[in-house]
């Protein structure tokens, strides 16, 4: 867009041609200010109104390039093309798609730009963007209802357009926009941040995707990498967690050993213990303790004596039957021993309190 000449850029991209220049629409503004003047003189050129309207400055165009709506009506006029708003009710009314339209005419405040179906496509060619922007039919009615909602004014162009090159060519084929285009200005922005201090996570993104010109990368893409970013951060958080966990777990592995060893008698001397284990064998360790449960556990169901000693026969032979084959891995041998300690000892108390 050169200036602020919106009205004129928005009726050359709505019929695809130079069709209107500056001076063109100038003129139109100048022939409806003349009719207008004309109109006010009717009653009376001495009226203070009419002197009024004189002094005031035109409301169809000014110095900046703006035109008005009469302005742009008076122009389609030539092309047998009219106006109709599209958020009044007598349209709504009417309950026509959008999509079944063929081109809209926006406004907001001094800015005009125009929507048009190109073949079977349609397309926003607002001159701020640096190319035209592909609007899909299921977001049409979405983005004419946001313009809305923004304060614009939307105005359905109905009439015949003239043929045009474009409207040839997507009538064969239909295109895919992988990236919106920017905004006029936008990329001296974006330079302008890129010699900003950039976050780890956007230099993360950087490493993982090079932008190396043979493909574009969207905002959804972007999104991805960024996310793919932080997952890989988090991924090294709980890669650290994991070996804290396992160095927790080696550590009470070891306290639980030291458990065992102090929860034997006190009483018997360590370096005979030590050494009566030393001169046995595991097989021939496990098949004495093995023997002594088993004389324990008929011990124990011979007699008939209080619910307390039936629950410590139970207690026992639960304890003596880790698995279904009779073999005891290390963990049961060690939890035995254990056990055969404190049974030892409490039987040494029965005695004594016996004496």
């Amino acid at each position: 867009q050169e200036g602020s000449l919106c009205a004129q850029h928005c009726l050359n991209n709505l019929l695809q041609g130079e069709y209107f220049s500056p001076v063109e629409l100038s003129s139109i503004a100048q022939q409806l200010d003349e009719e207008e003047r004309m109109r006010m003189a009717e009653g009376g050129v001495s009226s203070e109104e009419y002197r009024t309207f004189l002094q005031q400055p035109s409301v169809n165009m000014d110095d900046s390039g703006f035109f008005s709506i009469q302005v742009i009506s008076n122009a389609l006029k030539v092309w047998g093309l009219e106006l109709i708003l599209f958020n009044s009710p007598e349209y709504q009314r009417l309950g026509i798609d959008p999509i079944n339209e063929k081109s809209f005419i926006c406004n907001y405040k001094e800015h005009w730009f125009t929507v048009r179906k190109l073949g079977k496509q349609w397309f926003n060619l607002n001159s701020l963007l640096m190319g035209p922007e592909l609007i899909s039919d299921t977001y049409l009615a979405l983005f004419l209802a946001q313009l809305q909602q923004e304060g614009y004014s939307i105005f359905v162009v109905k009439g015949d357009l003239p043929d045009c090159e474009a409207d040839q060519l997507l009538q064969m084929i239909r295109v895919q926009q992988m990236q919106r285009p920017k905004l006029i200005g936008e990329e001296a922005a974006q330079s302008r941040e890129q010699r900003l201090p950039r976050s780890d996570v956007d230099q993360a993104i950087e490493v993982n995707h090079p932008f190396d010109g043979t493909g574009v990368l969207d905002e959804d893409e972007e999104n991805f990498q960024r996310a793919l970013a932080l997952s890989r951060q988090e991924i090294d958080m709980e890669d650290e967690e994991a070996d804290l966990r396992r160095a927790i777990q080696l550590s009470m592995q070891g306290s639980r050993q030291s458990e065992l060893s102090s929860s034997l008698p006190q009483n018997v001397p360590q370096s005979s213990h030590n050494s009566q284990t030393d001169s046995l064998s595991s097989e021939e360790l496990r098949r004495r303790r093995q023997a002594y449960f088993e004389k324990q556990q008929q011990q124990l169901q011979q007699q008939d004596q209080t619910p307390n000693l039936l629950d410590k026969a139970t207690l026992s032979s639960s304890t003596l039957e880790p698995g279904s084959g009779g073999d005891m891995s290390e963990e049961d041998m060690l939890q035995a021993a254990m056990n055969m300690s404190l049974e030892s000892v409490r039987n040494h108390l029965n005695s004594e309190e016996e004496k």
